[in-house]
């Protein structure tokens, strides 16, 4: 068995951890964690509806590549982890922004869809050599004891990425189409990143600061954990919570253009997304002061939930619009919860009395008395008057009956040939 540490062999590890601190390195993962994520992350979300248009593939195979490539990071995380343990930072992230480099132009050029699925695979990979775990071990083996300053550093930067890149990326998708925003984009990251870990990350990489276990406890020890309840429940938890977020990052471009904003107008709203998280990692310090680990990791995914349905539609419908229609007496109430039972927010099936139903009524109605269509678009929310008018016309009750009468006025007020 390993004997422990001294205090000296301890201070001596210390010693050398803040001697060989590489100083440019904290600001350099903050601006290549800011520019990994920004290009290899959020700018796909920004660039699909043009990358669906301009090609023809479906969405749902062009996010199943990119889900793909979350898989491959997640995976190949693990031996990519190994290395740097032993290695150091250096050599992992600077590959890493290689291959990132080249699987984004790979995407760019992507002449099938094959190709394309290909590139975002290896794409995995370089997320897994960039992203913030491997920035994360590096911080924490050279900064030792006050590692948690420079952890918060860089998450409180990596909170940026979406703010910078997801406007950023609209842009040049709007001037260059997705291909050039893409191969731009490629060339910021071999800007960026490479010099910046190559460089930055130069310094001798320390030892653990404490003895290794044997290898047979060490494995022993991790299938302990591994197997224990609360291990299991906190890994479903923080899985299926990473899950609803990256949904909603995939999903709020698209879901806002279809429901009329511009590309642009949605991109700024996932930018605002990224500041959110900056201020949000800001209130973490104090709240860590004042909760314990259980009660504040159950109240932030809670609350990510909450925020989460925000997007949802069908928050108003059943918060609102039902309440509202029961109160009426167009529906029936909610029934009275029995005792001892929670009440129930189930309401009665009422299809024709949705919100859906509302908003095309009232548009139907609006266009038929003769109300412009770009006012209309104004009222319902929708930036391009075209939307509004792709959408709603066919709901018309009497589409078309001004013109048939105008014209049945005009036959019947024509002279007749003898």
């Amino acid at each position: 068995m390993p004997r422990p540490p001294t205090d000296t062999q301890a201070a001596t590890g210390a010693e050398n951890s803040i001697r060989s601190r590489p100083r440019a390195a904290l600001p350099a993962l903050c601006v290549t964690q800011i520019t990994s994520w920004g290009i290899l992350s959020y700018a796909f979300p920004v660039l699909l509806p043009h990358l669906s248009k301009d090609t023809g593939w479906s969405t749902t195979a062009s996010t199943g590549a990119f889900s793909a490539a979350l898989l491959i990071s997640a995976l190949a995380g693990i031996p990519l982890g190994r290395i740097l343990d032993r290695r150091g930072p250096r050599a992992v992230m600077t590959a890493g922004s290689v291959l990132g480099t080249a699987c984004v132009l790979a995407i760019a050029t992507a002449p099938s869809l094959p190709v394309f699925i290909t590139a975002w695979l290896c794409a995995g990979v370089a997320m897994a050599a960039t992203f913030y775990p491997p920035a994360f071990a590096a911080l924490t083996r050279w900064w030792g004891p006050n590692r948690v300053r420079a952890l918060t550093i860089v998450t409180l930067a990596g909170g940026l990425a979406s703010a910078v890149f997801a406007p950023l990326s609209a842009t040049l998708a709007d001037h260059l189409g997705w291909r050039g925003a893409y191969a731009v984009l490629a060339a910021v990251l071999a800007l960026v990143t490479i010099p910046a870990h190559a460089l930055a990350l130069r310094a001798p990489w320390p030892p653990p600061p404490a003895a290794t276990p044997a290898p047979g406890e060490a494995e022993q020890d991790r299938k302990s954990v591994a197997r224990t309840r609360p291990f299991l429940m906190l890994t479903a938890a923080m899985t299926l919570s990473a899950l609803t977020v990256h949904a909603v990052v995939i999903g709020l471009v698209p879901l806002m253009t279809e429901r009329g904003a511009t590309p642009a107008q949605a991109a700024w709203a996932l930018g605002l997304g990224g500041l959110g998280q900056t201020l949000g990692r800001i209130g973490y310090v104090p709240l860590a002061r004042r909760t314990g680990t259980t009660a504040r990791t159950v109240t932030l995914i809670a609350s990510g939930g909450t925020r989460r349905s925000v997007i949802n539609r069908s928050v108003w419908h059943t918060q609102t619009w039902k309440p509202a229609l029961a109160a009426a007496g167009v529906i029936s109430p909610l029934a009275a919860p029995a005792e001892g039972e929670k009440p129930s927010r189930v309401w009665e099936p009422s299809r024709e009395h949705g919100f859906h139903v509302l908003r095309h009524t009232y548009a139907s109605i609006m266009l038929d008395a003769g109300e412009s269509i770009v006012s209309l678009a104004k009222w319902l929310g929708h930036s391009d008057p075209a939307f509004t008018l792709r959408t709603y016309t066919h709901f018309m009750p009497q589409a078309g009956a001004r013109g048939r009468k105008s014209l049945e006025s005009w036959l019947s007020d024509a002279p007749v040939s003898p």
